[in-house]
């Protein structure tokens, strides 16, 4: 029964590395999600600043594989999944420039200190990535890989990481 999800899973993550143009996008979240996992768990503006420029540098990448696939009349594709890819894309810019502008101000906004919270993210735009690139399109096994795989990754990562996390200064 996992098997499917386990071969889709593996295609979402080593995708990105079959096409150098990708791995220039990708590499960096990797980074991020290690440095994300090796800071504090409590949201504070370092972790907004880091996760801003996540969310970002993922929304920019995007964008410029839309743009690049696309040409001039991408939004005139034909397509019903522009509109996702689009709206990802759109959210996660979004997400990113109010985390980075929070963090640089040291200021969040009402409601909004979740997003120096977001250590995990990374994960979910890692896993995305290929999708939003539009080297894969999006799918229901895909989708469910995604989330059936995002608890064993975090665990694994949690306490794989756990001797390297600072601990915290009384």
């Amino acid at each position: 029964m996992i098997r499917p999800y386990w071969s889709t899973f593996a295609e979402l993550i080593t995708v990105p590395f079959q096409d150098i143009s990708l791995v220039w996008g990708i590499v960096p979240l990797y980074f991020a999600l290690l440095l994300n996992e090796l800071t504090s768990t409590k949201a504070n503006f370092r972790t907004a600043i880091q996760t801003g420029f996540s969310f970002v540098w993922a929304g920019a990448q995007w964008l410029y594989a839309f743009w690049k696939a696309r040409g001039p009349d991408a939004l005139h594709s034909s397509t019903w999944l522009l509109p996702i890819n689009l709206f990802v894309t759109v959210l996660v810019l979004s997400f990113g420039i109010i985390a980075l502008f929070s963090g640089l101000r040291h200021r969040f906004p009402r409601y909004g200190s979740f997003l120096g919270h977001t250590r995990f993210a990374n994960y979910f735009m890692i896993s995305i990535f290929p999708i939003q690139a539009h080297k894969l399109p999006w799918s229901w096994q895909r989708f469910c890989a995604i989330v059936l795989f995002a608890v064993p990754i975090w665990l694994v990562l949690h306490f794989g990481l756990l001797p390297f996390r600072g601990r915290p200064r009384s």
